[in-house]
């Protein structure tokens, strides 16, 4: 309705111009016949109060006498402080050429001279008008928007937040069942390596439970060593996938590299992006992380021999729902995006992708938290 509004009023508006365009052209043509005839040697001064009124009253369209060769002869209603400046007259002698066709007056002695003349202060004004109207309009959507975009995504991390939250103390009665359980397995058969796989299995879904638990809250951040975090988060994901998936870490520094982390929120950073490697490469090829330092910062590359991913879809992965497998609520990416550039105050997206090739991730983090 608005925009309506505003075409309307542009519409309307370059019409009235277009009017008081014709209405200035008139007067200009009505101001040069008076200039003539005032400037005859044969005029009678005392019969030309009119003519006289006519050149007097124009104050509001600017207007320059020049001669053919454009040596201007005089002006008016043009700004007394600059016209001092023969560059600004000259200026504004082509600005006049550009918007209207001079009108030619010619003196008793036969000597031709042109009349040209803009568009007044007024007109100009009134020809932008609704052009700033529309900037307005525009404006005034656009702030809108912005609101009702914030608000719905505020309420969409509010039901975020809250099923987080939810499924975290869904969890924690059978969680304490399960790990009562185990202290009774464990008491008769300590040392079984099936007891060991359980218990880390049932630590995994205590760390699952906490990571729920922490979305939505700051989080706390404390100066841990990637390559010992990186290390175990392979170790775990190594023991639970294809011996055909083969994980390879180097470090490009010849020394630790730290940053601020969250261990338990990072992991399941890297547990998404490894998962989701492994899918794409049908649960056999390489998955190599480099850890790079780069003064403040400290650089993650996690790349994988996959499918590859679409150029055109390198910012879609990270949205909610994108998923290219048949199971899953491609809510993965979405997530680790969110852990790393809410919480961490970092930045994840593609590096790079060659289809049928592989895919690199980029993680990269504050190596000092703000």
């Amino acid at each position: 309705m608005a925009l309506l509004i505003g075409i309307g009023s542009l519409w309307y508006t370059n019409r009235l111009v277009g009017k008081l365009q014709i209405e200035e052209k008139k007067k200009v043509e009505i101001w040069a016949k008076a200039t003539e005839r005032f400037s005859s040697p044969t005029a009678e001064f005392d019969k030309l109060q009119f003519e006289f009124d006519i050149i007097k009253d124009n104050n509001t369209v600017p207007v320059i006498l020049a001669t053919e060769k454009d040596e201007i002869l005089s002006f008016r209603n043009l700004d007394s402080i600059k016209s001092l400046d023969t560059n600004f007259l000259k200026q504004q002698l082509a600005e006049m050429k550009a918007q209207h066709d001079p009108i030619e007056i010619i003196f008793a002695d036969n000597q031709k001279n042109f009349i040209y003349y803009k568009d007044s202060i007024l007109l100009t004004q009134l020809k932008y008008y609704p052009y700033f109207q529309l900037l307005v309009i525009a404006l005034f959507l656009f702030v809108s928007y912005l609101a009702f975009s914030t608000s719905r995504k505020a309420e969409q991390n509010q039901v975020w937040v809250g099923m987080a939250k939810e499924t975290a103390h869904q969890l924690g009665t059978p969680l304490s069942s399960l790990m009562a359980w185990l202290e009774i397995i464990k008491s008769k058969s300590p040392d079984d390596e099936f007891v060991i796989e359980l218990e880390k299995d049932v630590q995994r879904l205590s760390t699952i439970t906490d990571r729920f638990s922490k979305i939505g809250s700051a989080p706390a951040l404390k100066k841990e060593n990637l390559t010992t975090v990186i290390e175990n988060a392979i170790g775990y994901i190594r023991n639970r996938s294809s011996s055909k998936v083969i994980f390879s870490l180097e470090n490009a520094q010849q020394y630790d590299v730290e940053a601020p982390l969250n261990i338990a929120l990072f992991d399941w950073v890297l547990e998404n992006i490894f998962k989701n490697a492994i899918d794409a490469m049908s649960g056999e090829g390489n998955i190599h992380v480099k850890i790079t330092d780069q003064q403040q910062f400290a650089y993650i590359d996690i790349s994988d021999t996959g499918k590859g991913i679409p150029k055109s879809k390198y910012k879609d992965v990270f949205k909610p729902g994108f998923t290219s497998k048949s199971r899953g609520w491609g809510l993965g990416l979405s997530l680790s995006k969110r852990i790393v550039e809410e919480y961490h105050e970092g930045q994840i997206f593609v590096k790079s992708s060659e289809i049928n090739k592989g895919t690199t991730f980029r993680i990269v983090l504050k190596k000092i938290s703000s």
